[in-house]
């Protein structure tokens, strides 16, 4: 079985990409679930990923018994540096007598202690997008079978509490293993000078293009937020991933009138206390900011430990707004980061931001975002 033949063009590189945690657990439960139902066991499955790839996975370790089987994927990342790179992801499957399918996670998957994140707490940290992709593949199976009962879907990692370890899981409250991720099933490969290259080119071909105008997102979450709550036009879109200071300068050089920039709070806060490239590695200081502009706004000692606590910024808004100072917090971080874009754009680009929560929707807008957006408007 040959690997994923989908390249990027980099920079002045090609690189490939892999397939997420998320398209391996689907693809393992399609496998299991086949086994299961029919006694096949497929030395491959196909699965369609959210970004319109379509991905063929090997299955490994196949294995059944009186109302289950089992079967998996290795990971395979690509030509991106992933710790779990070459990972089994498993997948259990057993007949349930109820229709419908339900979906946890087993041995090296980790389970949600914290508020705040993807899941609820006490639940497998199979996040909702591979959580769909799961269903949907013993949805299909229990259909092609023509099965009236249910599965019980399982999700483990073998080596998944080893790997953890080398995650942001245990600060983030998530204990026993890796999380199953992904939003579009692709992992798409980051050399860091050969991204920053390809983030220029982008911008390079607008304003080749006559684009002076240029809205920009860090990625897939702003991408959304974008087109589908705020009603713009992503063709002058441009990407910054977490590398905002180099291409706000790249911008400036090159002459754009203005910048709309829209991202996640978890995104743009570290940009709020100076820090331009917004990779978890290099900075954070969520908590930090977002505790001291709430002291600012005049937050008590019980809520700045809990907002201390937080493990994201969507736990620590919802803080915010069951304390009632949500609104005033949310301004004061956007002075801030109206402060720190336009002290980088410099004088010659027109910088503005939008900031929210998947929650709450905008939270903030810096003070001459409402011209921006209207440029960008369908």
């Amino acid at each position: 079985m040959g690997k994923l033949e989908l390249y990027l063009p980099v920079g002045k590189q090609r690189l490939r990409c892999g397939y997420t945690t998320g398209t391996c657990a689907a693809a393992a439960a399609a496998g299991a679930a086949r086994l299961l139902l029919t006694g096949e066991r497929l030395p491959a499955v196909a699965v369609d990923t959210p970004a319109g790839v379509r991905v063929e996975a090997e299955l490994l370790d196949h294995a059944a018994g009186p109302g289950w089987a089992s079967c998996a994927v290795r990971k395979d990342g690509g030509d991106d540096p992933d710790v779990t790179d070459g990972a089994l992801i498993c997948a259990r499957v057993e007949a349930r007598d109820t229709p419908g399918v339900t979906i946890d996670g087993g041995v090296g998957v980790g389970r949600v202690t914290r508020p705040g994140l993807d899941q609820p707490v006490g639940a497998a940290a199979i996040n909702s997008t591979p959580r769909r992709m799961i269903g949907e593949q013993a949805e299909r199976a229990l259909a092609a079978a023509g099965c009236s009962g249910g599965l019980a879907v399982t999700i483990s990692v073998p080596r998944g509490a080893e790997l953890a370890g080398r995650t942001f899981n245990p600060r983030l409250g998530i204990v026993g293993g890796i999380s199953i991720l992904g939003t579009s099933g692709i992992v798409r490969p980051m050399s860091e000078a050969a991204l920053i290259d390809s983030l220029y080119l982008e911008q390079d071909m607008a304003r080749a293009a006559g684009v002076r105008d240029l809205l920009m997102t860090p990625g897939n979450y702003g991408d959304r937020f974008a087109e589908q709550v705020l009603g713009l036009d992503l063709t002058r879109r441009c990407t910054c991933s977490n590398y905002l200071g180099a291409a706000i300068d790249h911008a400036a050089g090159l002459g754009f009138s203005s910048l709309l920039l829209v991202g996640h709070l978890g995104k743009l806060i570290k940009a709020a206390a100076g820090n331009m490239n917004t990779h978890s590695a290099v900075a954070d200081g969520r908590r930090e900011t977002l505790t001291a502009h709430t002291a600012l706004a005049g937050g008590g000692p019980e809520l700045l430990r809990a907002l201390f606590d937080s493990p994201t910024t969507d736990a620590g808004v919802e803080l915010l707004h069951e304390a009632g100072l949500l609104e005033r917090v949310m301004a004061s971080v956007g002075a801030a980061l109206e402060e720190r874009l336009r002290r980088r754009a410099g004088p010659e680009l027109e910088i503005e931001a939008v900031f929210f929560s998947n929650q709450y929707g905008i939270l903030g807008k810096t003070s001459g975002a409402d011209r921006l957006l209207a440029l960008h408007r369908v």
